[in-house]
């Protein structure tokens, strides 16, 4: 095994409603948990989002509201999966700017608290967009030379993900082959919220997006307190608002 580890990563695949962080739901979720020693273990679930499946994304995924009329509310196996990733780095395609930030909004609208500090996030994707960029199923193929069957199957992607990852720090030796080497190589160990809206420069989180872009949050915090009542008030995902409170109240305690 390429890869070397010093704890389980979970290679997480979900299908959805759709791409908003904010509205959409989990309709299925895959987990391949791979162990330092090779070992792999794999969890996959329908989950009834509570909310009808648009037309689109059954084309993408082929799952019906049918299909997962019986199926367990994410709320229902929300600590069954808590408990499968504990103590576990976190891998997919596309991962961290989707899959992972939207498992996380269903955890919080639970609510349930996963603890995220010290957790390494490796996204397949990224090294595959900055190395060839090509789609899942070009990479499987550029990469281990197959075909991807049942691609948008939740457990043929996340382990298709795993086997990229392999052959990508076999091709690229000079990624590293540990998860911090990963992490740092594809530059994701500066985000904040998963949402991006936040990033880490020297220190200091700053705004990555509108007006503020590129200022600490901190000083635009202090200038200008309405922007908080605006961004809580706004359609911005629950992590994003988490992370602004936290913000915050470290800004007021710095008052006293």
């Amino acid at each position: 095994m390429a890869l070397q580890l010093t704890r389980p990563i979970a290679f997480i695949d979900l299908e959805t409603t759709g791409t908003n962080l904010g509205s959409d739901r989990i309709v299925e979720i895959a987990i391949v948990k791979i162990h330092p020693d090779g070992t792999k273990l794999v969890k996959r679930k329908l989950i009834n989002p509570e909310i009808p499946i648009p037309a689109g994304a059954t084309d993408i995924h082929g799952i019906t509201d049918e299909m997962i009329k019986d199926a367990p509310t994410f709320r229902q196996v929300a600590n069954e999966i808590k408990q499968f990733i504990e103590n576990c780095d976190l891998g997919g395609y596309n991962s961290n700017r989707f899959d992972i930030p939207l498992l996380m909004e269903e955890f919080l609208r639970v609510p349930l608290e996963v603890d995220m500090k010290g957790r390494k996030m490796v996204d397949a994707q990224k090294i595959f967009h900055m190395m060839e960029q090509r789609t899942l199923s070009a990479a499987y193929k550029f990469y281990c030379n197959k075909s991807l069957e049942d691609a948008h199957s939740a457990e043929a992607d996340a382990t298709a993900t795993w086997e990229i990852l392999e052959a990508q720090l076999d091709k690229y030796p000079q990624i590293g082959k540990t998860v911090d080497a990963i992490v740092k190589f594809t530059g994701e160990d500066s985000i904040v919220d998963f949402a991006r809206r936040f990033l880490m420069e020297n220190g200091k989180e700053v705004f990555n997006f509108g007006k503020h872009k590129g200022k600490p949050v901190e000083e635009v915090l202090k200038s200008e307190p309405q922007y908080y009542d605006w961004m809580m008030k706004g359609d911005f995902p629950l992590h994003t608002k988490q992370k602004l409170t936290e913000i915050l109240n470290r800004t007021l305690l710095k008052k006293h």
